[in-house]
């Protein structure tokens, strides 16, 4: 009883971090349409610019962290208006290119700049394990839980109440509409990829004072892409569910099935799951059935 509760914990703590970075991959989307297959890289790069400005230059953590966020939303910006913004209008398949050859740039800098293949973001959060119902749950986890839940909350104010978020969204609904009214999209769209970086960089920070900083944060970045398609591309209420459903999947089948099957299947469950809800609901649990007739 204490391993599945111990299981089901790490889960949901780990899923909502997935659920943090997915939320920059559907900010993206929902306001310009494309799918940032960078987001794995992104975070990376950002992990290791935080452990770059507060392990390597010595910042403190209260002057590191924004640091890293300004860094990774003035990339966002970067990227948006010298990358992207040229290619408005042209085919979907080059925009969703292009980003793939940004996340073979952004790996390229990382071993450029840091050819060390790990690292470990210096200690900002308590790492004594606490016991609930008898489970041991690194505080780590519940603090990653607990910063990511508060950050959805502060976004969903955002796009209830300020005159930005509600222009996102008005965006994500008809853009030829929100045009017409005279409201800038292009900056709508360079305001979406400062979003995207910064949550990167606030997940990477958080993934990376739990299991350090190793290549393998770019899985993470995939994962977070399994949260999309599962909740629905262009749901942020989807995001937030399905990451705890995705953490839930992986440390399950992670602790119940490596003993029978092979010692990667944990980190194997969220494609299975990508590949299985694309069979069967391929809008997501929340996305929006779009129907186009010809």
């Amino acid at each position: 009883m204490a391993d599945l509760l111990q299981f089901v914990l790490t889960g949901i703590t780990v899923g909502l971090v997935y659920s943090l970075i997915a939320l920059g991959f559907t900010f993206i989307w929902k306001s310009s349409s494309v799918a940032n297959l960078a987001l794995g890289q992104m975070v990376l790069l950002f992990s290791w610019i935080a452990y770059g400005t507060m392990q390597q230059a010595g910042l403190p953590f209260w002057a590191g962290l924004p640091v890293t966020i300004a860094a990774a939303a003035g990339m966002g910006w970067i990227l948006e208006r010298v990358v992207l913004r040229p290619l408005i209008g042209q085919p979907i398949l080059s925009l969703i290119t292009v980003t793939l050859g940004v996340a073979f740039i952004f790996e390229g800098l990382v071993s450029m700049i840091w050819p060390i293949s790990t690292a470990a973001m210096p200690d900002f959060i308590p790492d004594e394990p606490v016991q609930i119902f008898g489970a041991v749950v690194s505080q780590e986890y519940l603090w990653a839980a607990g910063i990511a839940l508060v950050l959805f909350v502060l976004v969903s104010i955002f796009f209830r109440y300020h005159k930005m978020g509600v222009a996102m969204r008005a965006t994500a609904d008809d853009q030829m509409a929100v045009w017409a009214c005279g409201i800038p999209v292009t900056k709508i769209f360079s305001v979406s990829w400062m979003f995207a970086g910064a949550l990167a960089a606030i997940g990477g920070v958080l993934m990376s004072s739990i299991g350090g900083i190793t290549h393998g944060l770019v899985e993470t970045g995939l994962k977070s892409f399994s949260v999309v398609i599962l909740g629905g591309l262009d749901s942020f209420l989807g995001a937030m569910v399905a990451g705890p459903i995705i953490g839930l999947a992986e440390n399950l089948g992670g602790g119940y099935l490596t003993e029978h099957t092979w010692s990667g299947i944990k980190d194997v469950i969220p494609f299975i799951i990508i590949i299985i809800v694309l069979f069967v609901k391929p809008y997501g649990l929340f996305g929006q059935v779009r129907i186009e007739r010809i």
